[in-house]
């Protein structure tokens, strides 16, 4: 990744108090970008997160902002335009769930779907359109959504999430036609990825488990990790990609090719 071409950018990440987000963050101010780190109720960990980046020598703000409520986006970008006057990177990565077996219907409620909805596909669309006069200010603006295998092959946490994140493609096609030329929209597609989304859910000892099931599963035989999502990221948000737009990257050691045989949901 050729880092000079980023340095001196602002960009917006949403949801980077830990995990992806986080890694994304400090990938872009290693590479000299001002980041807006955006958490809703983890403020310890954004602030770790801010002042990591800010030891790598960027500009940073933290803004506290639940990007289903669409005050709070227009918030997140002003905090940016503010703070360096504009916004070259937004990065969708602010998500939720709810771990449900897809057999069992009664396990989400017509609530479940609505949440996942406002967060996972609402919240994606109010931040671009939040930031868009920034985006679109320099015609070289690029949105990247962080999706999920799930929403291609309708596996994962639940099909409400798989819903969701298939929403979510549909809409980064939609909006990279629209935004053309001057703003261009991927999606970074992971598969599992060991952050503390599941150890969280599940907690740590069920988490590895899962993790060694999945590394069995994949034919690279390794589990991903928050910085090999953030480095296609990355390249998306970079000069590397000038050329490409409504593009979803799978990024998931090739579980995508072992899907239908080994039954995953």
């Amino acid at each position: 990744m050729d880092q000079a071409a980023l340095k001196g950018k602002t960009a917006v990440v949403t949801g980077s108090a830990t995990g992806i987000g986080a890694a994304v963050a400090l990938g872009l101010a290693r590479s000299g970008v001002n980041v807006v780190v955006n958490y809703t109720k983890s403020v310890n960990e954004a602030r770790h997160t801010a002042e990591a980046a800010e030891k790598l020598g960027a500009g940073v703000r933290v803004v506290q902002g639940d990007v289903a409520r669409d005050a709070d986006c227009r918030a997140i970008a002003a905090a940016a335009m503010e703070a360096w006057g504009r916004i070259d990177i937004l990065v969708n990565n602010a998500g939720t769930t709810k771990f449900a077996g897809h057999a069992d219907l009664d396990a989400l409620s017509e609530e479940d779907f609505a949440r996942l909805y406002r967060v996972n596909v609402i919240g994606a669309y109010q931040m671009v359109r939040a930031c868009l006069p920034g985006l679109k200010a320099n015609g070289d603006g690029s949105v990247v959504n962080v999706s999920s295998i799930a929403g291609t092959y309708g596996i994962g946490s639940s099909i409400a999430y798989a819903a969701s994140k298939g929403a979510l493609n549909t809409m980064t096609k939609s909006l990279a036609r629209a935004l053309a030329p001057s703003v261009r929209v991927n999606a970074v597609c992971p598969g599992f990825v060991a952050t503390r989304w599941f150890s969280d859910a599940f907690g740590k000892d069920n988490a590895d488990r899962l993790a060694a099931e999945h590394k069995k599963l994949v034919p690279l035989d390794r589990v991903a990790e928050a910085e090999d999502i953030a480095r296609v990221v990355l390249f998306f948000a970079g000069r590397e990609s000038r050329h490409v737009t409504g593009e979803l990257l799978l990024v998931d050691g090739g579980l995508h090719l072992t899907v239908a045989q080994a039954g995953f949901r």
